[in-house]
């Protein structure tokens, strides 16, 4: 089985004291009813890489801890999808090393050439024939799940479990995904 994982808030903290909404609220819009993600203007990517370093995104230890747990069985293959964009690339090299979430991972993927997020993970779905994908944003998954309805995605929150759809479930731990 083939299993893909998102990097922020499945394994990375948003920075402490920021509430994910308004994080959320800066960078995701709809367009004509479409999803869409805004490109930061140059001035907000400067702020945004600032607040990509370590010292504002905490590991989320437990969720780091599952997969090592998972990476040591060694029974799947497991991919880091990640949209982040390409003014991050240096923040994510540098914090996924420092937090020693590489070598989980058989292969990374980062969107460093920004494409839209959910064009860019769709894409990846594909092409690397992810069987189950957990994500944290809902929206995303949504769209995902529409263009692939064999793969298994659980959204990952810290207030629901339960069915979404068909090819959605709601989690709130890592433990709860069915391998």
């Amino acid at each position: 089985m083939i299993v893909g994982f998102d990097l922020d808030k499945i394994f990375i903290d948003y920075p402490p004291l920021v509430p994910s909404f308004l994080i959320n609220r800066m960078y995701k819009k709809k367009s004509n009813g479409e999803l869409w993600y805004r490109m930061p203007s140059s001035f907000e990517q400067k702020i945004r890489q600032l607040s990509h370093y370590s010292l504002f995104r905490p590991p989320i230890k437990e969720n780091i801890s599952f997969m090592e747990k998972l990476a040591e069985k060694n029974q799947h293959t497991y991919f880091l999808v990640s949209s982040r964009f390409g003014f991050l690339k240096k923040q994510t090299e540098d914090i996924v090393k420092k937090y020693g979430i590489s070598p989980l991972f058989q292969d990374l993927f980062f969107n460093f050439k920004d494409q839209q997020p959910h064009i860019f993970k769709n894409e990846m779905m594909k092409k690397l024939k992810i069987n189950v994908y957990i994500d944290d944003d809902l929206s995303l998954l949504k769209f995902l799940s529409k263009k692939n309805r064999d793969i298994k995605f659980y959204w990952f929150n810290k207030k629901q479990r339960a069915k979404i759809n068909n090819n959605i479930i709601a989690i709130t731990k890592l433990s709860q995904i069915k391998l």
